[in-house]
């Protein structure tokens, strides 16, 4: 027996022996004569074949797609067919872009004038408005930096009402065009039934593409952005706000994860949306599919059919979405979705079943404190992941969704405005935001990096750099009548206000018509005390970002104000507590007016207030920047012809920044009396009109920002033991009781 085994055993290892020197003997016979041109090796700078590798976890969505003839169209036939979306895929910012007119003009964007007899589609006409009203845009292509077309490049698929044609021939006759350089291309959809390519159909040569559904693959890293796809009922400005009103501790809500929409029952997009019954269990996990859409959808439905409309039919949409912690958003024919949007606004966190598509703004967005991505290949391991997420982190998810929803795609102004700047940006890297303001409140849209490149400079970062704003401030005082008296109100001011500890300088704007006084007119003080006449002699110009300001408070002031040294001292300690906000002491509200349906302002004295007026009031100096900056020209314009409303438009500007009210400090109904009682003919309290002016303002100010921004307050905050009956003498702020 034993020697059986021995004998087997030798036979198989002769037999493997034997197996190796065959194997052996033909490699080396085929290294001893290589073929033709092969004798020296690959020839230099020739690239080596890429080794293929198996994909051991086929996926649920389809990578392939429909060829003409109803087969698998390969990697190879997809590739080539996008090849004409991008003559120029190679480009980048550096091979494919001309910085020159952008170094010495500045970021300036010119859009066509548009054609005889071309229509553009009102999704269009909202995003070349957004660029006309924007700050970079310019009427003259000489000073442009970068072009926008006015033909309609939204809708290219060739299947919809609103696709232009001949649009290639259109393109090239431009005279500006030079093969797409330094121009941009928006695009909403691409492709058509039924593969859905990315192509526009037209060469868009050097040109960058700002476009919703565009895939990692397609997408050209700091040349392309990528943008939201949006409805045609997106707003063109302003927005509605989320959806998320108080943070409910647990955050969880109703339903766990939750999908409403079509099933494709064929063709490119179906597998991943046609599993998701796999999913669905009906309580907390509720992913609804419908095959009924589409003029055909009888004759290709299958048995699942009847059984998911009639489910589908169950539940209300907008129920489901405010009552989820989590929503699904599966790829459809095109990778992006509507359901990204809705999600956002909802405060339903965004599962994200899409493999390759590039994410919105994910240039500078980061979508992992915002969503979950998720993988197409991985659909049934969605339930058991979103289950493990703690509290705190879906908490957190939560609100950066309504951060990013009001911050960047609310409206279609400000996914326009976002691909601009994040273009600019590109141009100027040594002044580009960071990652931090891009996805921090108040996001790159308010933060100007022209301003300054240290974010301690901004009145936003403090509490995450651990700093404090300067222990100082800058008062500008607001003078428009002649000084003509040493008991002149100014005067008065003037010295309270030198006598603040906190007080570092005081800069007197003259803006009055008559020259400036002697030196010898002024107070002596123990602070610095800085006259500039001013150039223009408009209300704008109290608002200019002066050189002269070093300290990062400023207290505003009129000429004719009222206020004591503690009251200075008291509003600039409550100011230190919240530098990002206007405080100050009087305030006045706005309301609406449904008899005349607009909005209207008051001064009475009530219980709320959503403005502090800039007559007496301590800000941040930055606010002067973004004043002068980021408003339109028309606003600061009509504010100048008035002479009135700049106090309003710069409540407006700072609520709409901080998306909190101002705060008003102890009331002061002295400054009321005071006011009402000057008779200079200077004042703006004298003139009847003042009023009705304001009224107006209010509404034109809402009209821009495109909703209304100011929002009520019923806070106050006094001193410690204000009006306490204990001594005067255990009181840090004992005068104010005494007005």
């Amino acid at each position: 027996m034993q020697a059986k085994k021995r004998y087997l055993m030798l036979l198989s290892a002769g037999t493997c022996l034997a197996l190796l020197l065959y194997v052996g003997g033909a490699r080396l016979r085929a290294a001893r004569h290589p073929p033709p041109g092969a004798r020296h090796g690959p020839r230099p700078g020739a690239e080596r074949p890429w080794p293929r590798f198996r994909d051991a976890l086929r996926p649920f969505a389809p990578a392939e797609r429909s060829g003409p003839e109803g087969g698998r169209v390969s990697p190879r036939q997809r590739q080539d067919a996008s090849a004409g979306l991008y003559r120029g895929r190679r480009c980048r910012m550096e091979s494919c872009f001309d910085f020159a007119q952008c170094r010495r003009n500045g970021f300036k964007v010119y859009v066509y004038p548009q054609q005889k007899g071309e229509k553009i589609a009102e999704s269009y006409q909202n995003v070349l408005a957004a660029i006309e009203g924007s700050r970079f845009y310019t009427s003259d292509p000489g000073q442009a930096c970068l072009f926008v077309l006015s033909l309609d490049t939204l809708d290219r698929d060739q299947l919809s009402p609103q696709y232009v044609h001949n649009l290639r021939s259109k393109v090239q006759s431009l005279h500006l065009w030079n093969n797409g350089r330094n121009h941009l291309i928006f695009n909403l959809y691409s492709g058509t039934w039924p593969d859905y390519t990315e192509d526009v159909g037209f060469d868009i040569g050097q040109a960058m593409l700002a476009k919703a559904s565009i895939s990692t693959e397609n997408f050209r890293p700091n040349f392309d952005v990528s943008i939201p796809l949006f409805s045609k009922d997106h707003p063109r400005t302003g927005g509605e706000k989320g959806f998320l009103r108080f943070n409910t501790i647990p955050p969880l809500r109703k339903y766990m994860l939750v999908f409403k929409g079509k099933r494709y029952l064929t063709g490119i997009g179906s597998d991943t949306r046609n599993a998701l019954y796999h999913v669905h269990n009906g309580e907390d996990v509720v992913l609804l599919t419908t095959c009924k859409h589409g003029k055909d959808w009888q004759k290709h439905k299958d048995s699942r059919c009847d059984r998911d409309n009639a489910e589908y039919e169950k539940y209300d949409y907008r129920e489901m979405l405010h009552n989820a912690t989590f929503c699904l958003v599966p790829r459809g024919r095109r990778l992006g979705s509507f359901r990204f949007l809705e999600a956002l606004q909802a405060a339903c966190v965004p599962v994200m079943l899409s493999n390759g598509w590039e994410l919105p703004f994910s240039e500078v967005i980061d979508w992992n404190q915002a969503a979950v991505i998720g993988d197409e290949r991985l659909l049934l391991q969605i339930p058991s992941t979103i289950r493990s997420i703690h509290q705190d982190k879906i908490l957190a998810l939560r609100q950066q969704t309504q951060f990013l929803w009001e911050a960047y795609f609310s409206s279609v102004e400000k996914i326009v405005l976002t691909t601009l700047e994040i273009i600019q940006d590109r141009i100027f890297k040594h002044i580009s935001r960071n990652s931090l303001i891009w996805n921090k409140h108040p996001g790159g849209l308010f933060v100007l990096p022209q301003y300054s490149s240290y974010l301690g400079d901004f009145p936003y970062y403090y509490a995450n750099l651990g700093l404090k704003p300067l222990p100082t401030f800058t008062a500008v005082i607001h003078a428009v009548t002649p000084l003509v008296s040493q008991s002149q109100p100014v005067l008065k001011l003037l010295v309270a206000v030198a006598k603040s500890q906190y007080c570092a300088q005081i800069i007197v704007l003259w803006n009055c018509d008559k020259p400036l006084p002697a030196k010898h007119r002024w107070p002596a003080t123990s602070v610095p005390v800085i006259v500039i006449e001013g150039e223009s002699k408009v209300m704008s110009s109290r608002f200019l970002p002066y050189d002269n300001i070093v300290t990062d408070a400023v207290l505003s002031l009129d000429e004719d104000t009222v206020l004591s040294t503690t009251e200075v001292d008291f509003a600039f300690t409550v100011w230190q507590s919240f530098p990002d906000r206007i405080v100050g002491y009087p305030a006045r509200s706005h309301f609406w007016d449904n008899t005349k349906e607009r909005w209207g302002y008051t001064s009475k004295w009530t219980n709320d207030y959503s403005m502090v007026l800039t007559g007496a009031a301590i800000y941040h100096k930055y606010y002067h920047y973004l004043y002068t900056h980021y408003l339109p020209a028309s606003l600061k314009n009509m504010v100048d012809q008035l002479a009135n409303c700049e106090d309003i438009l710069m409540n407006f500007l700072v609520s709409a920044v901080t998306k909190l009210p101002p705060i008003k400090v102890t009331q002061k109904k002295q400054y009321k009396e005071t006011m009402m009682g000057q008779t200079s003919r200077a004042s703006r309290w004298a003139d009847p009109d003042h009023f009705a002016q304001r009224q107006s303002c209010m509404n034109t100010f809402a009209s821009w920002f495109g909703y209304m921004p100011l929002i009520h307050s019923q806070m106050r905050l006094d001193p410690v033991l204000f009006k306490d009956q204990v001594s005067i003498l255990r009181k840090k702020y004992r005068d104010i009781e005494r007005l």
